[in-house]
Formats: C-alpha cells, structure tokens, sequence
C-alpha cells in the first residue's frame, strides 16, 4: 500500500513505529495531487513548501515524543473555510486575493494535534450547489469517473479523499454538502448536530443550517477527527456545552438491539433510481444481521423539506454574503460611481448561482413578503424538527438512501435548477432539523458507481450513527 492511502489509524500506527517519516508521508500525498489534480481539479490551492515544513517538524515532534493525535498526518480543507496564511477564496472569484490572518477554530484544532495541512479543495461557490460545477475555478471531477460530478458542494474535499490525496479532509455541510459528494465518491461523511462543531472561520451561507465535519476513508476516522473538533467555542455562541464522548470507544460498542427507522416517505420519493433503492435496502438488511431491530416509521413532512431549505438559504445567504461589496470585503472592480463599483464587483465576483440565491432571498425578507416566505417556511421546519423528534422516540436511528441517484454526468443538471435542487433531497430534512447524518457506502451499481447509505440521529446521536456506520464497514 501506497503511504498516500493509508487511513488516520494506519498512519498513526506507522508514524509511531518509524516506519515511515510525516515528511515521507506529505510526499506521497503532494506527488499524488500534483499527478491527479490537473484532470480532477480538486485543488484550488497547493502548499507544497508549508505542508513540507509542518512535516518536519511534526517528525521532530515523535522524535521528541510529543506527538498529537494527528501529528504528521497530512489533509486537506475546503476553500470555504479559513486558514491561516493561506489563500482561501470560497471558490469565488471575489475573494480570488483573500488570505485569513487566522484558523476557523475546527482548524485550529487539528493543527493544535499536528496534522499537516496539504492545502485547500475546490467546491461550489460560498457552498452554492450540489455537483461543485458552482466553482469559478472550474468543475470538480469524480474519481470513479471523469466523465461524472464529484458531487457538491464538498466536491473537492471528497474528491481528493476518494483518489487518495490526502489521508482526510475537512468539509461544510449546510443541506447536504459533505453527505451528498460522500455518496457520490464512496467515502464516510458526517455532518454533526447544528452547534456540536464551531462554524468560527466558516464562511456562512446558512447561518442557521451551516456545519463543519470530516471526510473520511473509514467511520473509525471520522470518529477520531470528531473527538478533536467538537466541543464549545466562546467565539460562537450556537455551539453547545454539552461534554464531548470519546467517539472513538463509542463505536466499538455492539450494535444488537439497536433499533434502526426504515422511513417509508424516502423510499418512496418520486426521483429515486431503482438500483439505488434496491442497493440500499440490502445494505439496510445486514442490520439485520448484526443484531438490529428494523421498524418502518412515517416523516410525512419530509416532503416540504427541499421548500423549506430553498426559502431559508438564500434568505440567510443575502443578509451574510452582504459584506462581499468590493469595499469592505473582496476584489474591487472600479467603476465610475460607488453604486457601479458595487454591482460590478459582484457581478464579477460571483458566479450564477449565487447570484440567484441573493436575489430569492432578498425578495424573500422584502416588505410584504417576509411574513408569505421566510416566516411560513420556518413554521414548516419546526413541524419537521418535531417530526424527528417523535420518530426518535421509537428509533435510535434512521436509514436512508444520501442520495436518490449516483453521480451524475458533468452539465447533466446545470441547466435545471429544480432537478440540481432534488439531488440533496433525502439530506436536507436532516440539515432543517439540525440533527446529525452520517453517509458510509453501501455499494456500487453496475457501472461501478458508489451509493451511499445515510444514517440519521437524534440531536447529539452522533455516537449511534457512527457506531453503527463502523459496524456497517464490516458487513460485505
């Protein structure tokens, strides 16, 4: 095996055995993106010097016997997420010059472990999208096919995961972002409960619905990167102060007994590819096998999830996406009057989908339409929230297909906007509710194309649904 395809837990052990060096390790990973990202466009940024010089001094660190959880261990980030001293762009071209003089605090904390930061990953624009063709720095391409979407908007972080360029990747998931390219890439995402991780660093759309998590090559990885990330943050009052569990235990607990949620509403979804279903359905069945108790249950509601999401978003997208003006914030494009500046700095800076949400939800929170759009939507998503509420009354999880189809083909959706919409249609009732979903790979179809399994929890479940994601990993 390759060092750049080593999982969290092999290179721990290797780095810790000396069988390889963290500057041995940051190599393979960087000759990896310098071979694959010119065809995958993962990579926005590369930090081919810094990640090198966090590498030696990671070795020091294990010579020296102090080494973090992550010591040495390289990854990379999405570009909608701040790093320090190094660019961070959003995939937006307004932001082509932006270098943050600080970490967002989920960074900062891996880096507090030692993990050597390789660079940052393409994705739609500020998040706008699921099939990361929203980028001003050009499509993302599936590493199981070129020919096909990485999935968005975490597009380049999953793809980078998937083709081995880095051993994890941190992402943002706001209705879908991290779960949806996790299916489509065949890896584990987790999106945790809304104010688990801190959002501090993390560009907003959502200020609502926005959360960060890792991509993983196995669910034993994402529970160590959970340990070290969550937790409260006095920089972000939404984060909760709730005792973090050692995830990595967690999910070495048996699974028999568990009880698992069928819902009847998501497979039922006018959309779903019937290889996709049936997929599902047979991974859900070794469940079975393990020593869980599967029931049917009803979220009847599910249906008005997308309404809900597609009103809320662009709601919250116009009030934080404000301050990119070219004055305050962002490439300036000079223009004869500060009105002109203004709009061609956006005009420029912003890629179509954007644009599109800016103008739906400044419409939305107009006089005489607020109370029509933005506030009805929110009462539907309490009657949501509730509805999860109740089901995990007689469930401790729910399975579910991520995502109602495979990767798709590269301008398949770009062109219709409602179709690109259903795509996150089985992960935004989770992200409206705020509750935790995790994504493991169920399978491939006939062409060879990941589908992915989603597990959802209760508000904090995430130690069931990664403990029963790793006890999935093990069924064949």
């Amino acid at each position: 095996m390759n060092l750049n395809e080593l999982t969290i837990v092999q290179a721990r052990s290797g780095l810790d055995k000396k069988e390889f060096s963290a500057v041995e390790l940051a190599a393979a990973c960087l000759a990896r993106i310098d071979e694959r990202n010119p065809a995958l466009n993962a990579f926005i940024t590369v930090s081919h010097e810094t990640a090198l010089e966090e590498a030696k001094k990671a070795d020091e660190q294990i010579a020296r016997g102090q080494a973090g959880a992550l010591t040495g261990i390289p990854f990379a980030v999405k570009d909608a997420i701040c790093t320090q001293d190094t660019r961070s762009t959003g995939a937006a071209t307004i932001l082509s010059q932006y270098v943050p003089p600080f970490d967002a605090t989920v960074i900062a904390k891996l880096r507090a472990e030692g993990a050597v930061l390789l660079g940052k990953n393409n994705c739609d624009a500020f998040g706008h999208g699921a099939s990361n063709e929203n980028s001003m720095y050009g499509p993302v391409k599936n590493p199981h096919d070129e020919t096909r979407v990485a999935g968005g908007s975490s597009g380049g972080s999953a793809a980078a995961v998937a083709d081995q360029m880095c051993v994890f990747a941190i992402g943002e998931d706001t209705g879908g972002s991290i779960r949806q390219p996790a299916s489509f890439c065949g890896l584990v995402g987790l999106r945790p409960t809304y104010g688990r991780n801190s959002r501090y660093g993390i560009m907003p759309m959502a200020s609502s619905l926005d959360t960060v998590g890792p991509l993983a090559k196995t669910v034993a990885d994402a529970a160590i990167l959970m340990e070290i990330m969550a937790g409260r943050d006095e920089r972000d009052a939404t984060t909760v102060p709730d005792a973090v569990p050692p995830y990595g235990e967690e999910i070495k607990k048996s699974v028999k007994g568990l009880r698992v949620g069928i819902p009847r509403e998501y497979f039922e979804m006018e959309g779903i590819e019937e290889e996709t279903k049936r997929i599902v359905l047979q991974k859900i069945e070794s469940l079975k096998e393990l020593g869980c108790t599967l029931r049917e249950v009803s979220l009847p509601h599910t249906k008005y999830a997308i309404a809900v999401y597609y009103i809320i978003v662009p709601s919250e997208d116009s009030s934080n996406l404000a301050r990119l003006d070219g004055i305050r914030y962002g490439t300036r494009t000079p223009a004869g009057s500060l009105y002109d500046t203004y709009a061609r700095s956006r005009a420029e800076g912003f890629p179509e989908e954007v644009k599109r949400r800016l103008m739906i939800g400044t419409y939305a929170l107009s006089a005489g339409y607020y109370d029509a759009y933005y506030r009805q939507a929110q009462k539907v998503r309490t009657l949501i929230a509730r509805e999860f509420d109740a089901v995990f009354a007689q469930v401790d999880v729910l399975a579910t297909p991520t995502s109602p189809f495979p990767a798709f083909k590269l301008g398949a959706k770009k062109d219709d906007v409602l179709a690109m919409y259903l795509a996150d249609i089985f992960a935004v009732p989770a992200s409206v509710a705020g509750i935790p979903g995790l994504s493991v790979p169920a399978g491939k179809t006939a062409a060879g194309l990941p589908v992915g399994l989603q597990l959802i929890g209760p508000r904090l479940g995430e130690s069931a649904v990664l403990r029963a994601g790793h006890h999935l990993e093990t069924t064949i």
